[in-house]
């Protein structure tokens, strides 16, 4: 690990100073498919001697039932822990030496695997990479020992209130939708899981046809479609999967209240937000800055911390995803208080939703979301991140480009008239882990 830091600290800098270049330009995002069907997302940039890549699947935890919840998770788990003729620690071995990193994401949507590289290693790298993606042996004794680490994790959870306050929000937001499924499985679904049904699995979901790939940084187009086709080339075909169903509103509102050893009580509420490519996404965007996005611009904190400090902290974002994904707001607050700050919170976002933004805080938000633009593409990893978010939800390649002008277009009236349709505080869901006399 000490060759891994020594590479990559050696090129800091000019990792900072050759994505800002690219930060204050137009981002010529190139597209295609390879010739197995993998869609492919390029940014070419030579000012430092770096190549990021990052490879997703539609195999998310919505693809898990509830009989194998978490199959799809432990699925994405084992496959850098052996593929093709490598061990895992052969793997972090090879990685190690060469100073490569390896990391990923894996969420409701998708499962992805990313890498960072010197150019001069592109080659070595890639491969590697393709044999986790193309050969994972899902090997048995490596699957029983993780399972038992990942039921380990899961029961420490059960004692962690902010983890009882998100599945119990979950659950009751999604009720039967695939959503509702925790990521990490439960202890019992984990205990059964089985190498079939990972392979399986894998041999559904990770298809050329459901593959996005991403590439950033110091490699040639030529270079960069030869790479992507060693990392789709050998996959096996595309199987006819059913779509993540429709996410449906709450019918009436329900508050949990979870008695919990602490003195304070941890608060979540929402309702079904956005998918990602919704029309609304913009106005709901910058209207949430002003409700409970922008900090300590936020209305939400100005009511519950900064007059009534009922709260250190309290936020509200949108979690867009492929289907309707959740609009959250969370806060602690001190037991005693709960039923207080409960109030002011419904209060706040029922009068947001029914009045907006005032046209000063509209300028405010839009300064502020359009100013801090740069910092979201200051670096290559960041470029990265959102070019995996254009393929894999098929935005337009200008997405990037036209943020700004969409953010600078939004009205009050176009605020209003999107959480007027989008957001029913009437209906919202509550969960309150460590209520009051618990």
């Amino acid at each position: 690990m000490q060759n891994n830091k020594m590479h990559f600290s050696a090129f800091f800098g000019l990792v900072m100073l050759g994505a800002a270049s690219v930060a204050n330009a137009t981002l010529p995002i190139q597209h295609w498919k390879t010739p197995s069907g993998a869609s492919v997302l390029y940014v070419e940039n030579h000012d430092m001697p770096m190549v990021d890549f990052k490879v997703e699947f539609a195999a998310g935890s919505s693809y898990d039932t509830r009989a194998v919840s978490g199959l799809a998770g432990m699925t994405r788990h084992l496959m850098p822990l052996g593929a093709g003729k490598m061990s895992e620690d052969q793997i972090s071995s090879k990685l190690a030496d060469m100073g490569v990193q390896m990391g990923g994401d894996f969420d409701r949507d998708l499962s992805a695997f990313s890498l960072r590289t010197l150019t001069s290693e592109t080659a070595p790298a890639v491969e590697i990479l393709a044999s986790i993606i193309e050969q994972p042996v899902f090997d048995e004794k490596v699957l029983e020992r993780e399972k038992s680490r990942q039921i380990a994790v899961l029961k420490d959870a059960e004692m962690n209130p902010g983890h009882l306050a998100e599945e119990n929000f979950t659950k009751m937001l999604y009720g039967n939708h695939p959503y509702a499924l925790q990521p990490e499985g439960t202890i019992d679904t984990v205990k059964s899981l089985t190498r079939d049904e990972m392979v399986d699995f894998y041999r559904k979901h990770y298809t050329a046809g459901r593959e996005v790939i991403s590439i950033v940084g110091d490699i040639s187009r030529q270079d960069a479609e030869k790479a992507a086709a060693e990392l789709s080339g050998h996959l096996g075909p595309d199987v006819a999967l059913p779509a993540i169903p429709e996410v449906a509103n709450p019918a009436a509102p329900e508050t949990k209240m979870i008695p919990y050893p602490s003195s304070q009580s941890h608060i979540l509420i929402g309702y079904p937000g956005v998918k990602r490519d919704d029309p609304d996404y913009f106005p709901l965007l910058v209207g949430n800055y002003v409700l409970g996005g922008g900090g300590f611009e936020s209305r939400l904190l100005n009511e519950v911390r900064e007059k009534r400090g009922l709260a250190y902290s309290v936020y509200s974002y949108f979690f867009p995803l492929e289907e309707r994904g959740p609009f959250k707001v969370g806060l602690q607050t001190r037991k005693d208080q709960t039923q207080e700050a409960l109030s002011i919170v419904m209060k706040t976002i029922d009068d947001f939703v029914k009045n907006g933004p005032t046209e000063k805080d509209l300028v405010a938000a839009k300064e502020n979301l359009v100013g801090g633009f740069p910092l979201r593409i200051d670096s290559n990893a960041k470029i990265l991140d959102y070019l995996g978010m254009i393929g894999f939800y098929h935005l337009p390649l200008t997405y990037l480009d036209d943020f700004t002008n969409k953010v600078n277009a939004v009205t009050v009236e176009d605020i209003r008239d999107a959480f007027a349709r989008r957001i029913d505080p009437s209906k919202m869901v509550t969960v309150v882990v460590g209520a009051p006399g618990g």
